[in-house]
């Protein structure tokens, strides 16, 4: 008998029954698989080109409801979130919808990573041409994308040298790395001493490294102990950093020139400026967390734009693959990228082609749309009807830059979870961030006319909002 004909009489044997009897069968009969491909006798067996199986039965049943999928979540997932109550299957543009088929209006925008909106179509395109040509290799060896995305980006912001990375916070974790090595090899910082400053409320992530440098407890309770020489200064206050610069032994002030997870929160006018002077002056390293603020979120390419000031480590993140896929960036000039070698760091996934080539696109597509000035109009849209359509006495704070804003509400009239709940009932998804605080960010090719839906349901929400009974 052929190998043709065995396997398609395999084949017949599989076109009904249930998986656990087909995978039962398929146990069963592995040795006559084995005859047929005329494998028997061999000590190692060749891997096959393909292990497609084509099932009826789908391997987990969809849930039908919003309902199902938040008790199905809930059971077999880790705690460690408490999404709003919208089960998501579809997404276009600035708009989702649930599994019950409702429609919404997108105003957080996957914490700002979604830029380009859901799905757009220059960003799918090019992934799925680039996943069909190479997609990974290490940075083992050399791809021709590496040098393609390196060369553009760099020349993009001013940079000599980009290192690739995957999250947020591994641009984070790359960036102390950076700096720590730079202190100990050329401000001859000594051994084991060097220390990093950071601003109170800043948010880069969930690592080791990450709460150690934060301020929340919630984030930074019973994980210690924590990373050592990692010291907070208020935000915006000139006066504190001076202070903790005058040490020898700093190597970095990390910030965030708008601070995202805080609240939107916008440094008074200069403040970056002064951070550059000083950090000049002491020979400390510049650290900008660009990672929410970078790629035209607030209205410029990069926020410390604002002030035509350049850091000395710039951090890049969340929208840099167009919102697909988890690709960074950070970018030094020679004199502090060369402090690594090979062996000093790396990632495995780090710089691969796909993330190089959609890193290219989404910069692309970002500089031909205009999307910094999109940010800007219809940040300035959003900031105005807010401010003088919403109830002062319950929302006394508007605030933010671009398409990063936040309200500030008195808890006592506005339970922000709540309030959230209520938007989404009107067809409006965001997320509050603590009892007093509400981020807006929608994405960045948003129009005028998607804008003012959008407001009308906020404010109408908060207007109009009546404390739960407790």
């Amino acid at each position: 008998m052929s190998t043709a004909l065995g396997i398609r009489r395999l084949n017949s044997k599989y076109a009904s029954g249930s998986i656990s009897e087909k995978m039962a069968m398929l146990q069963k009969n592995s040795a006559e698989v084995v005859r047929h491909l005329g494998l028997v006798g061999n000590a190692s067996l060749p891997r096959l080109i393909s292990t497609t199986v084509s099932l009826s039965e789908p391997a987990v049943p969809k849930a039908a409801t919003s309902k199902e999928v938040f008790e199905r979540e809930y059971k077999s997932t880790a705690h460690n979130y408490d999404p709003l109550p919208v089960a998501i299957s579809k997404g276009e543009g600035v708009y989702m919808w649930d599994v019950d088929g409702k429609k919404y209006l997108d105003f957080f925008a996957g914490y700002a990573t979604l830029s380009h909106g859901h799905c757009h179509p220059t960003i799918v395109e090019a992934m799925r041409k680039q996943v069909g040509i190479l997609h990974h290799t290490s940075r083992a060896i050399y791809h021709d994308k590496m040098y393609e995305f390196a060369e553009y980006i760099t020349k993009k912001f001013n940079f000599d040298k980009v290192l690739t990375m995957n999250t947020g916070a591994e641009g984070g974790e790359t960036a102390v790395k950076l700096a720590r090595k730079w202190g100990y090899r050329v401000k001859k910082i000594p051994e084991n001493k060097a220390k990093t400053i950071f601003a109170h409320g800043n948010f880069w992530g969930r690592t080791i490294a990450a709460i150690s440098s934060s301020s929340s407890p919630t984030s930074k309770d019973e994980f210690g102990p924590h990373v050592p020489e990692f010291h907070n200064i208020p935000y915006n206050d000139i006066p504190a950093l001076e202070e903790k610069l005058k040490d020898p032994h700093v190597c970095a002030f990390m910030v965030e020139p708008i601070q995202g997870e805080a609240g939107a929160v916008v440094p008074d006018e200069g403040y970056l400026k002064k951070v550059r002077e000083l950090c000049t002056k002491y020979n400390v390293l510049w650290i900008a967390d660009e990672v929410q603020t970078g790629l035209c979120r607030t209205g410029k390419f990069l926020a410390v734009h604002h002030e035509n000031v350049k850091p000395d480590i710039l951090i890049l993140g969340k929208a840099l693959s167009g919102g697909v896929m988890p690709v960074s960036a950070v970018l030094a000039d020679d004199p502090v990228m060369e402090v690594f070698t090979p062996g000093t760091h790396g990632s495995t996934y780090g710089g691969n082609p796909l993330a190089c080539h959609l890193g290219i696109v989404s910069l692309e597509s970002m500089t031909e749309g205009k999307f910094d000035e999109n940010a800007k109009k219809m940040g300035d849209l959003f900031m105005s009807e807010l401010s003088s359509r919403l109830d002062r006495k319950k929302v006394p704070i508007v605030r933010g830059r671009g398409l990063l804003n936040a309200i500030v509400v008195d808890p006592e009239q506005i339970d922000t979870k709540y309030a959230t709940i209520a938007m989404r009932d009107r067809g409006l998804i965001t997320k509050h961030i603590n009892e007093k605080v509400i981020r807006f960010s929608p994405a960045l090719i948003i129009t005028e006319e998607q804008m003012r839906a959008g407001i009308d349901i906020i404010v109408d929400a908060l207007n109009n909002f009546k404390m739960p009974a407790k």
